[in-house]
């Protein structure tokens, strides 16, 4: 029974499940700049690899510059791979306890940084590491859960497999794997490396050495077929994949590589399409040309995509996301001429298309994305910011408190906790009002729990609460400091005076310079003496 509510909560996901584009996304294409200028030409910046995670979203351009936006603080950040001008091919990121991006070259370089990390305990600067094996156009990439291997294939048939070891700052590249044709796609899990070619699909285990090839033959005609494993916390031997086949045929296969089933998605598609709504263009390529029109439709490259049992495939010219348990299509983009490269995150896909448009494609706006186990890093985040931003404050305020004190001639400041509650509530009223229209700043800062200095005032050049300890007293230095208008003359320095006056005259210039007049009178009258 619990079986068949499952299958039945699927069937209505197929059903009330809309994938489209919501939103432009200008303020990233705004960040990466048009053209650049190389010694005396202006060289136009075309995008040529798209990889995207709850985090980041990573760009690679043809001058060698990867374009790393952070989506969590809405930044972005340029790196330079340095040397010579190659063109990004394939860009792969991963996050882990250290964010990792990956990056790979027409010439064969490939590179990985390790990022900078705000939160405690994590990396505090730039890291690159360097695989130099390959020679050839680097055509995929693929990490390991740890971020300690990364894969790297290429356009001649050649697998690397690069150890990375973070705290010793070392990369130790291996060949693991040659074939006769290009590298399609990678995918890694559990100690096993799945490899697409344009001919066939072959797992490798990495630390037994052995290959296997998924189904008996390779296929007669080449083609850009991946395949990905099926994820899921299993042990090695119940792992899963799916491989794509020619004439919109899935296969699904076990980690021997023995075929367990064959999925025939012609009938699939001939009840009909559903399209995937996009906003409207101008003529480009995300503007669907064929949608409707004959032509042969294929599967591509596989990503398992935000539900068990659901697919997405793609080639240069059209994306699908299949239910392959129900054998139902769910949304597809079809007609398109020129689609570089798609990634996918929990529930978005994003598209880079050669006339250098990002497209993001989901069932709900970008705000309202579900970020699972990243919340906790949002609030580490946070905590770790507040933090940091309480303490800058706070050493700001104590420099400019003791700045003060030593101007009004006291040789330290005193910090005094809020008075307690015994007086009326009236009083109290009073007191937090005028405290709020003194000192706005200082109240957006601290909170009411807090100790604040008292020994100075920000909008009053006399000192009100340095000497200042009972609420009385406070609300009487307010009210005098507030109506206080001239200084008493020198005669009243003489007589009885209270706290208050006591406290202004403390603080008031003249009086130190009329000391200095009189010693200097003196010392005259005892020059004369002497004379």
């Amino acid at each position: 029974r619990e079986h068949n509510c499952r299958i039945d909560a699927m069937a209505l996901d197929v059903h009330f499940t809309t994938f489209k584009e919501f939103n432009p996304l200008y303020y990233l294409l705004n960040a990466i700049p048009a053209k650049v200028q190389k010694g005396f030409r202006n060289v136009f910046v075309h995008l040529t690899a798209l990889d995207a995670n709850e985090d980041y979203i990573a760009v690679g351009s043809n001058i060698g510059m990867l374009y790393l936006y952070c989506r969590r603080l809405n930044k972005m950040t340029k790196y330079n791979l340095e040397g010579k001008t190659d063109i990004i091919r394939v860009v792969k990121l991963l996050a882990c306890f250290d964010d990792l991006v990956a990056v790979g070259t027409s010439s064969g370089r490939v590179v990985l940084f390790q990022l900078v990390s705000p939160l405690p305990g994590r990396n505090k600067q730039l890291r690159r590491f360097d695989v130099g094996i390959h020679k050839s156009n680097i055509t995929a990439l693929a990490w390991s859960t740890n971020g300690m291997k990364l894969f790297s294939g290429d356009d001649q048939g050649k697998v690397v497999y690069a150890a990375v070891d973070l705290d010793q700052g070392v990369c130790s590249p291996s060949v693991i794997l040659e074939e006769s044709s290009p590298i399609v796609q990678l995918d890694y899990t559990q100690k096993i490396l799945l490899v697409s070619t344009c001919l066939r699909s072959v797992l490798v285990y990495t630390e037994q050495n052995i290959i296997k090839q998924v189904g008996t033959q390779p296929r007669k005609n080449a083609g850009r077929f991946g395949a990905c494993f099926i994820p899921g916390l299993c042990k090695q031997t119940d792992v899963n994949l799916y491989a794509s086949r020619p004439g919109l045929r899935l296969w699904k296969s076990d980690v021997q590589g023995v075929v367990q089933s064959t999925l025939l998605l012609k009938n699939v598609f001939a009840s009909g399409v559903k399209p995937i709504e996009l906003l409207p263009r101008a003529s480009s390529a995300t503007g669907s040309k064929g949608i409707g029109q004959p032509y042969e439709r294929n599967l591509g490259l596989l990503e398992c995509f935000l539900h068990d049992g659901w697919v997405l495939s793609w080639t240069k010219t059209s994306i699908y996301v299949m239910d392959a348990v129900n054998q139902a299509l769910i949304g597809a983009l079809e007609g398109l001429s020129g689609i570089v490269s798609v990634s996918c995150t929990e529930d978005e896909i994003f598209m880079l298309t050669d006339d250098r448009n990002i497209v993001r494609i989901s069932s709900k706006p970008e705000g309202l994305m579900t970020t699972g186990v990243h919340s906790q890093r949002d609030s580490a985040l946070a905590a770790s910011s507040n933090e940091l931003v309480q303490e800058t404050v706070i050493t700001t305020d104590s420099k400019e408190m003791q700045s003060e004190n030593r101007a009004s001639g006291t040789g330290h400041f005193e910090v005094q906790h809020p008075w307690s509650s015994e007086p009326e509530q009236s009083l109290n009223a009073k007191i937090n009002a005028e405290r709020y229209v003194w000192d706005e700043t200082r109240e957006r800062r601290y909170s009411e729990s807090e100790p604040r200095s008292r020994s100075s005032s920000i909008n009053s050049g006399i000192s009100v609460f340095s000497h200042v300890t009972t609420p009385e007293q406070q609300v009487g230095a307010l009210s005098s400091s507030m109506g206080l208008t001239k200084i008493p003359d020198s005669s009243e320095r003489f007589r009885t005076i209270n706290m208050e006056e006591f406290n202004q005259q403390l603080i008031v210039v003249p009086v130190k310079k009329k000391k200095k007049r009189k010693q200097a009178s003196s010392a005259s009258e005892g020059s004369l003496v002497k004379h």
